[in-house]
């Protein structure tokens, strides 16, 4: 019986030749990202906004506009209603009044809500998030992506060399702002599940990279006098089928969660499919390559076999 073999038993590409047309294409996509995110900026969910999400469900396909004129009478201020997976499921989202000073008013809301939806829809869940709440977990999520990323430049650079360490954090940095570039560019919901796969995100990227570094450690000590560009190929070939390998089991159940999990759970598994796809990228076509940009220095391996 034959074996499924996605790469060659030993592989032989040229992954370094093609490094400026990689840098471009990540310097143009970083780019576009920022641009994304400054034009456009996040569609933040009710955790980072603040508001109230309600999430109701009929027994037959919900009449969007007039549901939006149903809610438009009671007065709730900002009200944002969408389709929710299927066209029986809705959100309705009410943004926090600038004036809310306590949960009063998002109880008297909810209320509102129940009084006039009960009996027609069935009400799935209802969150509550003030304004100080969203603040706080605003503040929360960028210490912990910053947090994450420099404990792991520490830990690299005691590891390696810094320039290991300095390539390692750009392949990151770049994986998380294509990511948040494509949530700003499709104005998909950013909530504190998208940030739960960031730093997901972060840590397969790394893991990717630390192998292939791993292996151009052990590479500077064993060719000694090897062209740096040959021999960062050969480093990454030799852990190419590790890498496609686990990409591909991961890309396989991340699918199986995206069209099957629901839609509660679909924003967390877009952004793990993209990151999966852009880390595997990165750590082939960016973190090694910029070894070389980096001046990563032979003698190093030296001093650290003697």
């Amino acid at each position: 019986m034959k074996t499924l073999k996605l790469i060659p038993s030993t592989p032989d590409f040229k992954f370094v030749r093609y490094n400026r047309r990689a840098f471009v294409l990540s310097s143009v996509l970083i780019i576009g990202s920022l641009l994304a995110f400054l034009m456009q900026g996040l569609n933040f969910g009710i955790d980072f906004k603040g508001g109230i999400l309600v999430e109701i469900s009929s027994s037959e396909p919900v009449d969007i506009a007039g549901l939006r004129g149903r809610m438009q009478t009671l007065d709730l201020g900002e009200v944002q209603i969408q389709q929710f997976g299927t066209p029986t499921d809705v959100l309705i989202r009410v943004a926090e009044a600038d004036d809310a000073v306590s949960t009063e008013r998002d109880l008297s809301v909810v209320d509102a809500m129940r009084q006039d939806l009960e009996g027609e829809f069935e009400i799935r869940r209802v969150e509550i998030v003030g304004p100080q709440v969203s603040r706080e977990l605003i503040q929360t999520g960028l210490l912990a992506v910053v947090a994450a990323i420099s404990s792991m430049l520490i830990y690299i650079w005691f590891r390696f060399e810094w320039q290991f360490s300095v390539g390692a954090v750009m392949a990151l940095v770049h994986d998380v702002i294509l990511t948040i570039g494509v949530f700003s560019l499709l104005q998909l919901d950013f909530n504190l599940s998208i940030l739960a796969a960031i730093l997901t995100i972060v840590g397969y990227s790394m893991n990717d990279t630390v192998v292939v570094y791993d292996r151009v450690r052990e590479n500077l000590r064993k060719y000694k006098k090897m062209d740096i560009s040959e021999l960062l190929d050969i480093a990454i070939n030799q852990t190419l089928s590790r890498t496609v390998m686990t990409s591909v089991t991961t890309l396989l159940a991340l699918i199986a969660l995206y069209t099957l999990g629901g839609e509660v759970i679909r924003g967390f598994t877009f952004a793990m499919i993209w990151g999966v796809l852009v880390g595997t990228y990165s750590s082939i076509f960016i973190a090694a390559p910029l070894l070389i940009r980096l001046g990563v220095k032979r003698d190093w391996s030296e001093v650290q076999s003697s």
